[in-house]
């Protein structure tokens, strides 16, 4: 029998994903999505899988290259719709539950987003973009001639899209036989399709169709009533998402919060009630992040259902994020709330049988990168359903995390993983490798971190951990780094490594590294800035200098003021001592820099910035350029550059550590 090998960069091309389970009306059967990735022509591919309520006589739904992805059963359970990439754009297909050919049913200018069945079955609703011509086909562009884009607006790119061109989101009414498509919405704004009444009457929508919009990160809850063509405002300023109504159609509820601290502001669950009109926070006392807010680089795509309601419209589930782990909840009307899914895991997508109170979840933990799971949430059983990496992981040992918890400087107490080296020995002393997250409101997990594996492979230890800023620990925990980038959170970090190498004495404190994205290349570059004690650094779409950041982010005029000046107004010497770039003078750490070409987050100028100093004071260093990659390259970005990026983070590694 053969050894069991470490986990290598390449074997992205063979692990796959499951997510977004879905119970039919009845109970009697699930569709998930699965995706993996094609060697030959490094894409992603997706497609629907079906199978009956206990997970039994599973098989492949849809096929083809393709994205099929967003499943959502009809009323009456017989048909399956889904977005579809076959139509080059993502439009909207439908498919009998008994097989034969999808049907194309929406043929929109530049692609459908979201859509929500009609409870008659009759009619979906779908957000679609739009531009100047409406509904009509965009003419041709001649390649050969080249237009400038003539900006107005303060939010004129986005990361996820690129210059927006004009273009917004609207709502239409789709009717399944004709495919005639109704456009519900109008104005020039961006509108986010909620849930649909259970009389068919109204359809919740996110939106802020004010003529300040371009100034106010707003994202308000309306009601829009079909047929009086009527839109009416529940919240009055927030950032809100993922609406439910209670099957009774007494109650709308939705998640979000008031921006009482700005970005670092805790979403909470609300409940509004249809008659009276009155609107509650259920979850204000209650001091954890509802949702998901796992930071990974395996699973894309997890759509967020908002509250999950009982039959009685009298309960519900839901998603939390408590310390490193995601969790289902039960919560009632009356403000009861208890966990019934809650162990050491991420919960990335979940699914409920109200008739039965059983779930289908999507786990994955440090060690196994995810499956499906059927759950009795009355008796707590639980029965594996799907198992779609274990033939190919069967001969590759993984690293488990083991966690810890220690108390910074100041007393604050900080939690975090330590992960060995595959095939450690008793007695060795190995290098260590320190992560960083992005965000920073995010969450570290225990969940599958394919990067985290192929160092430990290497032979690497690897400590990870969720300093103050993140997610999960709290209103105070998560806001405690605003106004303070590089300072308490930098101690945290610090006193991570400080606590590892006086508990774990096979780590070499004279090979110690350092890595983070976003954020996390942020504290990075800060790092190695303000010591020497780490041997090697590899800074990843990261931020050198909060000025220009203001400037030329999708963000950075509203993240920057929020975040480094915590409201404050602008100040351009706070900006530049809170700026790594200040510090490059005093940074001796071999520093490898890699950033996307079309990361509008971070753009690649602050990669540039940063290189170009330290060159010219003949420093050790390195930029990697990823031509067509944006933020989010390590986590769903061209599978053959992921590839190239973590063999540039090993790399790096092996040569300095």
């Amino acid at each position: 029998m053969s050894e069991k090998r470490g986990i290598q960069s390449t074997d992205l091309y063979k692990l796959k994903s499951v997510n977004n389970p879905l119970f039919s009306p009845s109970g009697e059967q699930i569709v998930f999505v699965q995706t993996e990735t094609n060697e030959e022509e490094h894409k992603y591919y997706s497609h629907l899988f079906v199978g009956d309520q206990n997970g039994n006589n599973i098989k492949q739904f849809t096929y083809g290259k393709v994205r099929d992805t967003q499943p959502l059963w009809s009323p009456d359970g017989e048909t399956i719709a889904f977005l579809s990439s076959r139509a080059e754009k993502n439009e909207l297909f439908l498919m009998d539950v008994k097989g034969g050919e999808p049907r194309q049913l929406t043929k929109s200018p530049n692609g459908i987003s979201q859509f929500k069945w009609a409870p008659d079955g009759r009619n979906i609703f779908v957000a679609l973009s739009l531009g100047e011509n409406g509904l009509e086909e965009q003419p041709k562009e001649d390649k050969k001639l080249l237009e400038p884009l003539v900006v107005e607006k303060l939010f004129y790119k986005s990361d996820a899209s690129g210059f927006l061109d004009q273009k917004h989101t609207h709502i239409a009414q789709v009717q399944i036989d004709s495919g005639e498509l109704t456009v519900l919405t109008k104005g020039h704004y961006d509108f986010t399709l909620g849930a649909v009444s259970p009389d068919g009457n109204e359809v919740a929508i996110f939106a802020n169709p004010s003529a300040e919009a371009d100034y106010e990160l707003i994202s308000d809850l309306y009601i829009y009533n079909i047929k009086e063509k009527r839109m009416d405002k529940v919240t009055s300023g927030g950032s809100f998402s993922q609406a439910s109504w209670s099957p009774n159609g007494e109650i709308l509820s939705f998640i979000g919060h008031e921006q009482e601290f700005q970005s670092a502001t805790l979403s909470k669950i609300w409940l509004y009630q249809a008659k009276t009109k009155e609107m509650t926070c259920l979850t204000r006392d209650w001091d954890v992040q509802i949702g998901d807010v796992a930071i990974g680089d395996f699973h894309s795509g997890s759509i967020s259902r908002g509250l999950v309601w009982t039959e009685d419209s009298q309960g519900f589930y839901f998603l939390a994020s408590d310390h490193g782990s995601t969790a289902v909840y039960y919560g009632d009307v009356e403000g009861l709330v208890y966990p019934v899914i809650h162990d050491e895991q991420h919960v990335y997508s979940f699914t409920v049988d109200v008739k039965t109170h059983r779930a289908v979840v999507a786990i994955s933990t440090p060690t196994h990168p995810g499956d499906l799971f059927l759950v009795d949430m009355k008796n707590g059983e639980k029965k594996q359903l799907t198992f779609v990496n274990d033939e190919y992981l069967k001969n590759i040992e993984l690293s488990s995390a083991e966690p810890i918890t220690f108390n910074a400087e100041d007393g604050w107490e900080i939690h975090g993983w330590l992960m060995k080296p595959v095939g450690f020995k008793e007695g060795t002393k190995v290098p260590l490798v320190v992560e960083i997250h992005g965000g920073p409101h995010a969450m570290y997990a225990n969940t599958y971190f394919h990067e985290f594996q192929v160092l430990a492979a290497k032979g690497y230890a690897v400590l990870f951990t969720n300093p103050r800023g993140s997610d999960g620990y709290g209103q105070s925990f998560v806001d405690a780094v605003r106004g303070d980038y590089g300072g308490k959170d930098y101690l945290d970090i610090m006193s991570a490594v400080d606590y590892v190498l006086s508990e774990y004495d096979f780590i070499d404190e004279t090979r110690l590294g350092v890595t983070g994205g976003s954020y996390g290349g942020f504290m990075t570059n800060w790092i190695v800035g303000h010591t020497n004690r780490f041997k090697a650094a590899v800074t990843q779409r990261s931020i050198s200098n909060w000025i220009s950041f203001y400037g030329v982010s999708d963000i950075g005029y509203f993240f920057a003021e929020w975040e480094v000046l915590r409201g404050q107004s602008f100040d351009y010497d706070r900006l530049w001592d809170c700026s790594p770039l200040k510090y490059a003078g005093n940074i001796e750490t071999p520093l490898l820099i890699l950033h996307g070409e079309k990361d509008y987050r971070c753009p690649v100028e602050q990669a540039e910035q940063l290189y170009i100093t330290l060159k010219h004071q003949k420093k050790t260093t390195k930029l990697v350029r990823f031509p067509e990659a944006n933020h989010e390259l390590s986590r769903s970005g061209n599978p053959n550059l992921r590839i190239h990026r973590l063999n540039h983070i090993a790399g790096w590694f092996d040569e300095y550590l």
